[in-house]
């Protein structure tokens, strides 16, 4: 997987083309001035993105302005989250209290495709390493569609709702969708993304 990086100005860019400053219910001008500030990891080798919270949109609504570079086809939220959407997941890591925030170091951890995450996880966890969230993962296929690519998409390991279930990003008919597969059972085109840290 080829090192992604953008510039912070780029990122803000890809997330105004995408409608977010609408969706938060901002103007360009007072979204873009939420990320005023971040500290930005001065290792241009270690991959990094400007995440945005729950705080300021709801995953629900990110999740149909994903696409698959190349496709118009908007992001699909899959049936099978139930009447109670995403709001069940909550994260099992620690994330900073701030509606933006810095996630430094990430993988999308194609090296464990066909891995359980039930397996996957201590390991991640025994590299001092965590796995990231729902916010994360639609954060990083905002600024980095390119990322959830066919064969190589990725489970979402920092977000749970207290049962076996994990969310996971991929492609289905040429659009991306976010589902969730169960902990114990190995996917050959599901890694278990992760990152180094989060600072704010």
């Amino acid at each position: 997987m080829p090192v992604l990086t953008a510039t912070l100005e780029a990122q803000v860019d890809a997330y105004v083309a995408a409608g977010y400053p609408h969706l938060a219910g901002l103007d360009e001008a007072s979204f873009r001035s939420l990320f005023d500030g971040l500290p930005i990891p001065a290792d241009a080798d270690s991959p990094w993105v400007a995440v945005v919270t729950s705080a300021v949109i709801a995953p629900e609504k990110r999740v149909p302005l994903l696409r698959v570079p190349g496709s118009a086809k908007e992001g699909i939220l899959d049936k099978n989250h139930g009447e109670e959407g995403l709001a069940p997941f909550k994260p099992v890591v620690d994330v900073p209290d701030a509606p933006v925030y810095i996630l430094t170091g990430w993988d999308r951890g194609d090296e464990f495709r066909n891995v359980a995450p039930k397996d996957a996880l201590p390991i991640i966890a025994s590299r001092d390493r965590t796995p990231i969230t729902i916010d994360e993962g639609l954060s990083l296929a905002t600024v980095f569609p390119e990322l959830v690519e066919k064969n190589h998409c990725f489970m979402l390991g920092g977000s749970r709702r207290g049962d076996k279930r994990v969310p996971a990003l991929w492609i289905s008919g040429d659009a991306p969708k976010l589902g969730w597969c169960f902990e114990g059972v190995p996917h050959t085109w599901l890694g278990i993304a992760s990152a180094a840290r989060r600072i704010v």
